[in-house]
């Protein structure tokens, strides 16, 4: 435990902020070595006195929109177990949020989640919240992966990286893309694979629901998650042209693509998440505009509005709810903790899924066995 304490304390105090600075300086010597930055600060300035403000509306109605899909999508989700209207399921999400912003690459938004579950259904909504994580991920390797090969040519043109490491970065993408697709759809059958592992009769049924997850409530979680890019796509859209960053419609399409690609694969740390997506975004979108301070305030708009904002109101939601969490709050923490565990190696190693969930599902069996076995009763 104190082993554990110390690599937090590691990460949050020192890690993190290090990265932080790190990447924000990269960031500012990009932006001061760019061609006629007065002329695009005094740009951005007239931007934000023009009719363009309106685009920081329409981005910010969007935020609605892309967490309202997110509740739709896990609200289909769970309702094998259990029904929930939509706005307990986007209160859920919210509080989610709230929880996301201090953990690695926002793990933390599924114990925002369970708190809103029945007692005996929260450890059950852990797996099925993953499938639905496992649906945004296939559409943001799908999308990265069309991106790359559209991109190849600027890429290495640019110089991002050598020709060798874009095929074999676009073979391991694909190949990625390959093997987690095809877990995806043989979900409903892990529950067999888990009931013949030794010792799992006690917890087949924390993925009993996944039984029920048929071809078309797959395809539907699918068309959701891509719906819900999209909107990240078109609120990227609105902000480069809010700041006057010259970019065309497929340009923004592909090089954010390409970007949510690169995010999902690099492990995050909350204080250092701003300062990571700019210099991705930069990076990326810069191979067709040299406008890095207008990539950079819409970069750091977007996380404020998508993340930040929510966060905010699901921390008040979670205020609301704290007398029903304080009696349970260990006992949720402490269930679910294995899980988070599970979910945050998936999302650190997308190349070989498979393996990677086989592995750690043993791993987790073993644990809940020794220490879990007063909690996990349904």
């Amino acid at each position: 435990m104190k082993l554990n304490k110390n690599i937090k304390i590691f990460i949050n105090y020192f890690l993190g902020p290090l990265l932080f600075v790190g990447l924000s300086w990269s960031i500012y010597r990009q932006i001061k070595q760019q061609p006629g930055l007065e002329q695009a600060w005094q740009r951005i300035r007239e931007s934000l006195h023009s009719p363009l403000i309106w685009n920081l509306v329409a981005v910010i109605l969007l935020m609605f929109v892309n967490w309202s899909i997110e509740a739709v999508k896990w609200r289909l989700s769970i309702r094998e177990i259990q029904q929930v209207s939509f706005g307990k399921a986007l209160k859920a999400i919210l509080s989610g949020v709230s929880f996301s912003v201090s953990t690695p690459n926002r793990i933390g938004e599924y114990l925002g989640r369970v708190l809103y579950m029945d007692e005996g259904n929260r450890l059950k909504t852990i797996s099925i919240t993953i499938a639905g994580s496992i649906s945004q991920l296939i559409i943001t390797l799908l999308m990265g992966c069309i991106g790359l090969v559209i991109l190849q040519s600027a890429i290495e043109t640019g110089q991002l990286v050598s020709s060798l490491w874009m095929k074999v970065i676009l073979w391991g993408t694909f190949g990625a893309l390959l093997v987690v697709t095809l877990f995806y759809f043989r979900l409903p059958g892990l529950v067999k694979w888990v009931d013949r592992l030794p010792g799992s009769k006690r917890f087949v049924y924390l993925v009993q629901a996944l039984e029920n997850f048929s071809a078309t409530l797959l395809l539907k979680l699918l068309s959701l998650s891509l719906l819900r890019f999209l909107v990240f796509i078109v609120q990227y859209y609105l902000l480069f042209h809010l700041f006057n960053v010259e970019i065309l419609w497929g340009q923004v399409l592909w090089t954010i693509s390409v970007s949510f690609l690169v995010m999902a694969v690099i492990p995050t740390i909350a204080i250092a998440e701003l300062a990571q997506r700019g210099k991705v975004v930069v990076m990326i979108a810069g191979l067709y505009s040299s406008n890095g301070l207008g990539m950079t305030f819409a970069t750091a708009g977007i996380w404020l509005i998508n993340l930040i904002l929510p966060a905010i109101a699901g921390s008040l939601l979670i205020l609301s709810i704290k007398k029903n969490i304080c009696g349970q709050e260990r006992r949720i923490i402490g269930s679910c903790f294995p899980w988070f565990c599970c979910l945050w190696v998936f999302q650190q190693a997308p190349i070989n899924p498979v393996i990677i969930f086989a592995g750690s599902g043993i791993v987790l069996l073993k644990w809940m066995k020794k220490f879990l076995s007063p909690c996990i009763m349904p």
